[in-house]
């Protein structure tokens, strides 16, 4: 009998190979590949032997009704309005973020509407469960807890108690005692995976999946773990600060790139549903350097503030540092304005910074970031209820952004009353009781800025 040969995979992207390779020649990475025994021959194919009937698409439903809501908005929000039965949804996040303590909190508040819950962990103890579950408060329903990492056991578990939605905490301690390989592997995520997506479409059960992360913040393991499921969202926040953003990169069920924001406090996640709100607290007023920007995630606009700090340098070569935004944009911006209007920043040091940790790479912001250089190099101040938004191209033209009328109307209620946005953006925009200034140009923005009184 022939010798079965180990295989090569990439850990990235999931690329099979009969040899190590130094690069993977599908996603171009290097030092990636690791080497796995091959699935054994003769295994049994999860075929039932009967086959599925095709149906015409009017016969199908497809209403709201299909969505179970979590309890929390900011969760339902990102998902597209509620759990859809049959999904699989993979959760994301650093070590310690949160990522249990929210799939815990979304249990208790499923169980106190007599939902049938699962929570199985192959990192943590019942015990630990328990002491997690009583910080979070009194759970009005039963929750079924599990610890376990053999997928064949949790199979016959879930056949048989027949739970409305699992938590699999975490896909990298699950294994199948077909595949060779050590748990975690490339083998043994892609397997796990799949078979807990043939359960979740088979039998109707919505299945959270919490997936560990590289030190580059994507989800350890092939990169096809994220094709293949339905849902894919990244649990994200500072170490040192106090709130949570829970982001959607993939949703076959809403929109994606939509946001929750969460803060953590000692009873758990509390759910943050003014984020512009939470994010301009302490602002300070009628300081020279501060904007306050209109960003959009998804379709929720967030007001944020953009602070610049540009001083005399004292190095051969001037200093650039940018927090919360893209460092390349900021350079490009500067040289913009150093091209367009005169501005000499060959001899400043430059610091942008969007204030309380959140990170914006949206275009919109460019507007913000040139509109604070310039208070900051001008030691001017804008007047303190002024918000901007709009693009920057290369040439100084100020571009037209998407969804004008939703920033305007969140910059309304926030009680702003002066907003600098493009000029094309301004001419759409109908009924606001804003002062609207729309801009072409750098140019114009310099002579507006100069005059003072306007901003």
């Amino acid at each position: 009998m022939a010798k079965l040969k180990n295989v090569f995979f990439c850990t990235e992207c999931g690329y099979e190979s009969s040899k190590w390779m130094g690069q993977c020649p599908a996603c171009k990475t290097w030092d990636t590949f690791a080497e796995e025994p091959p699935l054994k021959k003769g295994e049994k194919s999860r075929s039932t032997g009967i086959l599925p009937e095709p149906q015409l698409l009017s016969a199908v439903s497809a209403t709201e009704s299909n969505r179970v809501t979590t309890g929390l908005q900011e969760m339902d929000r990102v998902l597209g309005g509620g759990i859809v039965v049959g999904s699989l949804v993979l959760v994301g996040g650093d070590p310690g973020i949160g990522k249990s303590t929210l799939l815990l909190q979304i249990c208790k508040e499923l169980t106190d509407k007599q939902h049938r819950v699962l929570y199985i962990s192959g990192e943590e103890s019942l015990h630990q469960i328990k002491m997690r579950a009583d910080r979070l408060g009194i759970f009005k329903g039963d929750l079924l807890l599990l610890s376990e990492t053999n997928l064949d056991n949790i199979e016959v578990i879930i056949n048989k108690n027949k739970p409305e939605i699992v938590i699999i905490d975490s896909i990298q301690t699950m294994y199948k005692e077909e595949i060779g390989a050590a748990p975690g592997s490339v083998s043994q995520v892609r397997e796990t995976t799949s078979v807990l997506m043939h359960m979740a479409k088979g039998l109707n059960i919505s299945i959270f999946i919490v997936g560990h992360v590289t030190k580059e913040g994507v989800v350890a393991g092939p990169r096809v773990l994220e094709h293949m499921v339905d849902t894919v969202l990244y649990f994200e926040g500072e170490n040192k600060a106090s709130y949570r953003i829970l982001r959607g990169v993939k949703n076959r069920f809403g929109s994606t790139n939509e946001i929750g924001v969460f803060e953590m406090m000692d009873q758990g996640l509390r759910e943050v549903t003014n984020p512009s709100e939470y994010m301009l607290q302490g602002k300070p007023e009628d300081e020279p350097g501060s904007v306050v920007a209109a960003s959009m995630e998804g379709t929720r606009p967030i007001l944020v503030e953009v602070q610049a700090l540009v001083c005399q340098t004292n190095f051969n070569m001037p200093r650039r540092t940018a927090a919360g935004t893209d460092y390349n944009r900021v350079n490009l911006l500067m040289a913009v304005l150093e091209k367009r209007i005169g501005l000499q920043m060959a001899s400043m040091d430059a610091y942008v910074n969007v204030a309380g940790g959140m990170r914006i790479n949206e275009p919109a912001l460019d507007l913000g970031i040139v509109l604070a250089i310039l208070s900051s190099y001008r030691n001017l101040a804008l007047d303190s209820r002024t918000i901007c938004f709009g693009e920057i191209g290369l040439t100084g033209e100020v571009r037209g952004v998407s969804m004008a009328d939703q920033r305007v109307a969140e910059a309304e209620k926030m009680g702003f009353k002066v907003c600098i946005l493009p000029k094309t953006n301004a001419d759409t925009i109908k009924k606001t009781g804003m002062k609207l200034i729309g801009v072409k140009n750098i140019r114009e923005l310099n002579r507006l800025f100069s005059q003072g009184s306007s901003l």
